[in-house]
């Protein structure tokens, strides 16, 4: 089994890389094949909800970024982590842009599998960077494993979040959870609403 996990920083190797190399490290030693991929620090487009992407299924008409390169990897993948610094209490918004556009375009792919968010801070704002992250998944039918603490590591200066050693545990009780929930279903997806019918509704008559 693998698990897809996207670095959404767009510094390859600070402390959200850090985070996410111990959830890496961790998911190996339960025999649990696992790729980092890193979003980049080049620009990524918003979604502008054209819905072109349901002319043709499975990726998003901008093809300019590294939204679909990311997005094809999710067929292939049993599970998804997501780790983003905190900017203004959000996550960084191309990692946003990123999951709207391939969840919108290519939700078949990774609805119904179990996904993890991590947030990386200086001080403050993790919270609400880790419940924004986490939010697109329960729309996705997505189990979201759960640690011992919300998915938050600290640190300042690149590499700094070594020091964090309740975050870095808590990165390890994550891996193994997300491991366990795996084994346990045998990576089977969540069946979510099964082959009932959507049923959208809205307030406007």
């Amino acid at each position: 089994m693998k698990v897809l996990i996207i670095n959404g920083s767009p510094r390859r190797n600070g402390n959200t890389s850090v985070a996410l190399n111990e959830i890496a490290n961790t998911l190996e030693q339960e025999g649990i094949e696992s790729e980092i991929v890193w979003i980049g620090n080049k620009p990524v487009r918003g979604c502008i909800a054209c819905d072109k992407c349901k002319e043709n299924p499975g990726r998003c008409v901008f093809n300019d970024d590294i939204c679909n390169e990311i997005s094809s990897k999710y067929a292939g993948a049993d599970a998804l982590i997501v780790g983003s610094p905190v900017y203004f209490g959000q996550p960084n918004g191309a990692l946003l842009s990123v999951i709207q556009r391939s969840f919108h375009s290519n939700g078949g792919s990774i609805s119904g599998k179990p996904a993890a968010a991590v947030a990386v801070c200086r001080r403050g704002g993790s919270s609400a960077a880790f419940e924004t992250l986490n939010l697109p998944f329960q729309m996705m039918n997505m189990p979201i494993v759960a640690s011992q603490y919300w998915n938050i590591v600290f640190g300042r200066e690149a590499g700094q979040a070594v020091l964090d050693l309740e975050g870095l545990q808590t990165m390890r009780a994550l891996a193994h959870n997300m491991a366990w929930l795996l084994k346990a279903t045998g990576g089977q997806k969540a069946p979510g609403r099964g082959e009932e019918p959507w049923i959208p509704t809205h307030f406007i008559r």
